[in-house]
């Protein structure tokens, strides 16, 4: 089952009011009718038959949004009507009580951990480079690693390069700009995976079969690779792409580097959704916390 690309922004809405719950009288309901949910379930498309998280909803969006941007689509998921109606899910259902469930962050520790694993091998010398490129571009999204491109991408001295966002995500930091250093050891490392792979166009980050480059990764692919990096430097806890992006700015709170410089490389616009992170990578190091000495 395939769906045929650009999709419409009716389209978009229609899946969003089939698959976010919402408050009956009584209990939270949905708009999918059961034939079509039961459909979905023999094709392979739902695990189970029932109602979607929410937080699957905003991935599958998100996937929607980043095969509309690799095929330079015009893209209805960044519409204000589709944003709208996700953030008010999003407020909806912080006020049910409902909490998402983060992944752990991916702070300097671990992320040294996890480099240590990577050899010099070509699979080696991607997941280096993806990982550095990932976190030290502003923690990317999964969607943004897997989708960035040699077009977007600059050297910049020596040994630095810039990166631009090709399209920056609605309600991105009004201070923001598009233009995301990589720098030092994530410098060194993003170049020697270019020159082993011979990348001089297209997707940086590829599919790797028998030590052959291949065709750019998916963002599934990406998340694969950082559990399976967590999991190879023996990190027990729940990792995932989002890792880096939560860890980004969890290491930057505890360095105390400023939030609106934090804000400025994570294209967060709302201080609410990244100061939780910030905070908690800070808080026994926060002055304010020793104002009684």
């Amino acid at each position: 089952m395939e769906l045929a690309l650009p999709a419409s922004e009716g389209v978009v809405i229609q899946f969003l009011a089939d698959h976010i719950q919402r408050k009956g009288k009584t209990v939270l309901v949905s708009e999918l009718p059961p034939t079509i949910d039961q459909a979905l379930v023999a094709a392979g498309l739902k695990a189970k038959v029932g109602p979607l998280k929410l937080s699957t909803v905003v991935q599958r969006v998100a996937l929607l949004s980043t095969a509309h941007k690799l095929k330079r689509l015009t893209n209805p998921c960044e519409l204000p009507s589709i944003r709208t109606l996700l953030s008010r899910a999003r407020r909806a259902s912080v006020k049910r009580g409902e909490r998402p469930t983060k992944k752990t962050a991916i702070t300097r520790t671990e992320l040294e951990a996890m480099l240590a694993t990577c050899d010099d091998s070509l699979e080696g010398l991607r997941d280096r480079a993806l990982l550095c490129f990932g976190f030290a571009s502003g923690g990317r999204r999964r969607s943004e690693i897997a989708a960035a491109d040699m077009r977007d991408l600059r050297k910049v001295g020596e040994d630095g390069y810039i990166y631009r966002l090709e399209t920056q995500q609605a309600g991105a930091a009004v201070d923001s700009t598009p233009d995301k250093p990589i720098l030092g050891c994530s410098a060194t490392a993003l170049a020697a995976w270019l020159e082993a792979a011979d990348i001089q166009e297209g997707a940086i980050f590829r599919r790797i079969w028998r030590e052959r480059v291949g065709p750019g990764l998916l963002p599934g692919s990406v998340a694969m690779i950082v559990k399976r990096r967590a999991r190879l430097a023996g990190l027990k806890v729940d990792f995932g792409a989002h890792s880096l992006r939560s860890g980004f700015v969890t290491e930057a709170g505890k360095q105390g580097v400023p939030l609106p410089a934090v804000m400025a490389m994570t294209e967060h616009r709302s201080v609410a959704s990244v100061v939780g992170y910030f905070q908690s990578g800070a808080a026994e190091e926060n002055p304010a916390a020793r104002l009684l000495r």
